[in-house]
């Protein structure tokens, strides 16, 4: 019989933490966790791959490209624990994804609704710079991730390398090829890609990405996820 609902998900889970097709990512992730930042020198770091986390129902998934090397490598969840995800989950919270504005570390109380987050490559790469090898080895986690993600009917991808690996995932043979951009939405089969500017401190700073224009996207899917929703119930009426 086949596996599904959390139960699955957490077998997913397992199977992703113990990973170590790619010799650099694994060499990588393992050093940054014995030699860690000297702000965390006391904490104990995660040094492995990181699985997805979320509501196993929800409609809307947010694809970002890999864990930080002293984020979500640190603390074993992704976008937790860096600035990247400060920026992301405070945007979270305002559009109601989120029940608080912040994650700190795995149990810190967060609870997401209708959302998803995971990332194209499961392991802190070297100057957050994933080979093509790397991220095609990660391709069959994320093809598991959604196979049991029923619900799911938006990906939001947090820049051009996670639009790709949706797009590589989702519509491989869509053509012509629909280029990355924020706010960009894309048809993918049942799902729709819907691209924006990764959270990192490089567009956050410069305001290449401001709040206002993260809670545009969000709230964008929420209502590609609405409609994706109502016209499924009317093609089985």
């Amino acid at each position: 019989m086949t596996v599904r609902g959390p139960d699955a998900l957490a077998a997913l889970e397992a199977a992703v933490h113990e990973c170590r097709r790619c010799p650099r990512l694994v060499a990588w992730r393992e050093q940054v966790a014995r030699e860690k930042r000297a702000a965390f020198r006391d904490e104990h770091y995660w040094g492995r791959p990181i699985a997805g986390f979320g509501d196993p129902a929800a409609r809307v998934l947010v694809l970002g490209l890999a864990p930080a090397a002293h984020g979500g490598n640190r603390t074993g969840r992704v976008f937790t624990g860096d600035r990247s995800g400060d920026f992301l989950f405070a945007a979270l919270h305002r559009t109601g994804f989120a029940n608080q504005p912040f994650s700190s570390h795995r149990g810190d109380g967060l609870a997401l609704r209708d959302c998803w987050i995971t990332a194209a490559v499961r392991c802190a790469p070297p100057a957050n710079r994933p080979l093509p090898s790397e991220r095609d080895n990660c391709a069959d986690w994320l093809r598991a991730e959604l196979a049991l993600l029923e619900r799911a009917r938006v990906v939001i991808c947090l820049g051009a390398f996670a639009w790709e690996s949706g797009l590589r995932r989702l519509a491989p043979d869509l053509r012509p090829r629909p280029r990355f951009g924020h706010g960009v939405e894309a048809a993918a089969g049942e799902a729709t890609l819907l691209g924006c500017f990764h959270p990192s401190q490089q567009n956050t700073f410069t305001g290449k990405l401001t709040p206002g224009m993260l809670e545009a996207v969000l709230e964008r899917a929420r209502v590609l996820a609405a409609q994706a929703r109502s016209a499924s119930s009317t093609s089985r009426a």
